[in-house]
């Protein structure tokens, strides 16, 4: 019953009455400042005051990243957050705040993945971080990844943590991260010329506003532009445990649902109703945390354990993450792809081609064999569309190799290994017919 109201929310905001009566990215965050002020419940926008009225109080604090003019109906509905009989008596035990632009943002504390609209800490006043909240591993459907319930179960292990506070102070050590390059994001690269640390509600307030997204933007364009390849620890951020083939339950911290057979979970030793309590000796809260400790491990590998419950008993397990572990997540849904699209496909957006359509096209089973779904009409992005390629387009090969079997393995193919002004020669297959293509590498 519990997701019979999202679904509702989610088709309503979605339907085409809605879109006929949609507001302005400026009046959505006009009126959420209002309306947010004026109930008194959530601090607005100002995290000073937030663990200042946390040192005061002795409360917990809990901070919540919310991306207002986002477009996507991705998120937990801020009414059924604040409406549920069961958030609202744990958020009464919180300090409350909610944080709608990352400009002026501690980035050396509030570390995330900065691919979401939706992402929730719950610390210390002293800042130590108790836990995160909030995934999503598809642009649009998101309720295999989060859920009231499952937020009302991180709320709790925070209270727990909480009341446990100092003695549990060390085993939180690990949920703050390494210090960033720049620790703002209006310092970074691309960012400083355009931003400051503030909204301008003065005026064009959307504008003045630096999206999470914008903050990895920046790094990886970095990158591009000094013509290095863009490290896998940034390209493939905060890796989605099912990746691993570890599915959890959204509805809990950390309990498996599903070992998917062959994974590296299954290999480690993970069963169906693990309740994974410690990674790398954090506790756990939520997916996001399990996704946070696996962010630390880095791209040539290494070994996580885990304390796990299992039928009354507790055991440990040792997760083996091999060279090249990252490469296993999809990246193509992330709003990072269209940049990385930019960069490496020249605006194309690539779908695999189904079983039987290679019998029907006479290709073979196995290899490369990427259709081509959209081509960019615009700017950077119509770069292919400039070079020959067109829509249904099928790539049989790029800089002549047949193993890039997904749109994620030529994104990453394409900013690892090769630069911008690269021109990468494809082979096309286009009405029965294969033909030679250039594709333009671009900053």
């Amino acid at each position: 019953m519990r997701i019979l109201p999202l679904l509702l929310l989610a088709t309503l905001l979605c339907s085409p009455l809605h879109a006929q009566q949609k507001k302005t990215r400026d009046q959505k965050v006009r009126e959420d400042r209002e309306k947010v002020t004026t109930d008194g419940f959530w601090i607005y926008n100002d995290l000073e005051t937030g663990f200042r009225t946390a040192r005061q109080t002795g409360k917990p604090l809990l901070v919540v990243l919310r991306c207002i003019p986002c477009e996507e109906c991705v998120k937990l509905d801020d009414e059924l957050v604040d409406q549920d009989p069961v958030l609202r008596p744990l958020l009464e035990q919180f300090v409350c705040v909610r944080q709608v632009s990352t400009n002026g943002l501690d980035l050396s504390l509030f570390q995330f993945d900065t691919d979401q609209s939706f992402a929730v800490f719950m610390l210390n006043a002293d800042r130590t971080i108790y836990g995160r909240f909030g995934t999503r591993s598809h642009r649009t459907e998101w309720i295999g990844d989060v859920s009231l319930k499952g937020l009302a179960v991180a709320l709790q292990g925070a209270l727990r943590l909480h009341g446990m506070y100092p003695q549990v102070q060390q085993s939180l050590a690990g949920k703050t991260g390494p210090q960033p390059r720049e620790t703002r994001p209006e310092l970074l690269p691309g960012l400083r010329e355009k931003y400051t640390d503030q909204l301008n509600y003065s005026g064009d307030v959307v504008k003045s506003c630096i999206h999470c997204h914008q903050i990895g933007d920046a790094i990886r364009d970095g990158y591009r532009a000094a013509g290095q390849a863009i490290p896998e620890e940034v390209l493939n951020p905060y890796p989605h445990p099912r990746s691993l083939g570890l599915v959890l339950n959204p509805d809990e911290a950390a309990t498996v649902r599903e070992v998917q057979s062959g994974s590296l979970a299954e290999k480690a030793g993970f069963q169906a109703g693990d309740q994974i309590l410690r990674m790398a000796g954090q506790p756990l809260l939520s997916l996001a945390d399990v996704q946070w400790v696996l962010h630390q491990v880095p791209a040539v590998g290494g070994k996580v354990a885990a304390d796990v419950q299992r039928g009354g008993q507790q055991l440990q397990i040792s997760l083996s993450l091999p060279d090249g572990w990252r490469r296993l997540d999809n990246i193509s849904w992330r709003v990072s792809a269209w940049g990385l699209r930019r960069m490496a496909t020249g605006g194309l957006q690539l779908e695999p081609v189904g079983e039987a359509e290679r019998g029907r096209e006479g290709i073979p089973a196995t290899g490369m064999a990427l259709r081509v779904r959209h081509v960019g009409q615009f700017g950077p992005h119509a770069a292919a569309k400039t070079a020959g390629f067109q829509q249904g387009d099928i790539l049989l090969s790029l800089d002549g190799r047949t193993n890039l079997l997904t749109e994620s393995d030529v994104l990453r193919y394409g900013v690892t290994e090769r630069r911008a002004g690269d021109q990468v020669p494809a082979e096309i297959l286009r009405n029965g017919q294969t033909r030679k293509l250039q594709l333009p590498q671009q900053p």
